[in-house]
């Protein structure tokens, strides 16, 4: 039984393929097909022509983002084995194998196939990866989404402080839902206190879910006949157009939030026993760690997230506190320190009893642990497929 060996290069518009077996010998010479159905088809037709009955098969391509990723969601849908192969590998394969610099679309598709014969390490690419490539996308735009509401955020305080600036200290937050409800009807101090009791009461009662009631209402509009805050048209309407911008946002985290649950309960990731784990984190840190194989130690994932300390030594200089690279994955690093806050809830208490002295290397040292030991527990999981366990 002879393995086939299916090398593509994949373009914007056509791919090239070259298809030979483990003899070396060629079985289709290089070929160019369309990116579109009828050429997906046309190229599962040439590899079943190759392919005997009971015959093994490798389908080999770069991952070169999105121009890779409708091929790929092919390939798998018709049972195929197929490598995605890091591009810088296959240059350096292909600088390898001769001292000319040559590089065209025909060469890459059979140095692709060469790389499938001789490399064994390689590892097939399946529908959890797959899968992956969709909660990488949700996760980096709700990423997006998410610092796009804390800028919009950020201006309706800025814009409060001017209309209406008292109303920072009559509620518990300024970006509570009935707070933006009042103020998307009277944006200003100036239009709360010259607003009809009976509506503002009513309008109040409605957004809060009856938690404000007349007294609260009154509150409310004496504390705008006493504002100092300006009445600025301009600045009123930026911030009714603020508030409708963030719900808008609201509702789209929410759609992505929804899409993101199902697909994390489909593949089922052993990270979400882990107490406390929502599934946006879970989903961020799933979808760029990627292969697991890829980090034969923990420690490695930290220092493809930047999380791991750096080192300088001169001479006789050697750092006394270690900082953070901050480099690599930064959606990474945002979601597993994120993580460690969610679920370490007694940090700060044990900072407060550490000997000032001691205190800025235990802060670093103390972060560290923790964010080991949680990575660590991560790999454990999704390496054995197995859910966690508490001891308590």
């Amino acid at each position: 039984m002879k393995m086939i060996y299916v090398g593509i290069d994949v373009a914007k518009d056509k791919h090239d393929c070259f298809i030979c077996n483990g003899a070396g010998e060629i079985l289709t010479n290089v070929f160019t097909f369309e990116n579109s159905k009828s050429g997906f088809e046309h190229l599962l037709k040439v590899i079943n022509t190759c392919t005997a009955i009971d015959g093994k098969k490798k389908v080999g391509l770069e991952a070169i983002g999105h121009y890779s990723y409708n091929l790929i969601g092919f390939l798998l849908d018709n049972g195929l084995p197929t490598y995605v192969i890091n591009p810088l590998h296959t240059n350096l394969y292909r600088k390898s194998l001769s001292l000319r610099k040559t590089k065209t679309d025909k060469v890459d598709a059979r140095t692709i196939a060469s790389m499938l014969m001789s490399d064994v390490s390689l590892k097939p690419y399946n529908q959890t990866l797959y899968h992956n490539e969709d909660l990488k996308s949700l996760s980096r735009y709700r990423f997006d989404k998410v610092k796009e509401r804390s800028k919009l955020k950020t201006s309706v305080s800025r814009l409060i402080n001017i209309l209406f600036p008292e109303l920072d200290k009559l509620a518990c937050s300024v970006h509570m839902v009935s707070i933006y409800g009042l103020l998307s009807e009277f944006p200003s101090a100036k239009d709360i206190s010259s607003s009809h009791l009976t509506r503002l009461t009513n309008l109040l009662y409605s957004v809060s879910k009856g938690r404000y009631n007349r007294d609260t209402t009154i509150m409310f509009r004496d504390a705008s006949r006493d504002s100092i805050g300006c009445y600025m048209s301009a600045k009123a309407l930026e911030l009714k157009h603020t508030i409708n911008l963030i719900r808008e946002l609201n509702t789209e985290i929410k759609e992505i939030d929804n899409e993101i649950k199902r697909i994390m309960d489909k593949i089922a990731f052993p990270i979400l026993s882990i107490p406390g784990i929502s599934y946006s984190l879970g989903a961020m840190i799933i979808s760029k760690i990627g292969d697991l194989s890829n980090f034969s130690t923990p420690d490695k994932i930290l220092a493809f997230a930047g999380l791991s300390p750096s080192t300088y030594q001169s001479g006789k200089l050697d750092n006394a506190y270690a900082h953070m690279e901050k480099r690599g994955s930064k959606y990474l690093r945002y979601a597993l320190p994120m993580l460690l806050n969610s679920l370490a809830i007694g940090i700060l208490f044990l900072l407060t009893i550490l000997p000032k002295s001691f205190l800025k290397v235990s802060i670093t040292m103390l972060f560290l642990m923790l964010l080991k030991k949680l990575v660590r527990l991560i790999f454990a999981l999704e390496k054995s497929g197995q859910s966690y366990i508490s001891k308590s």
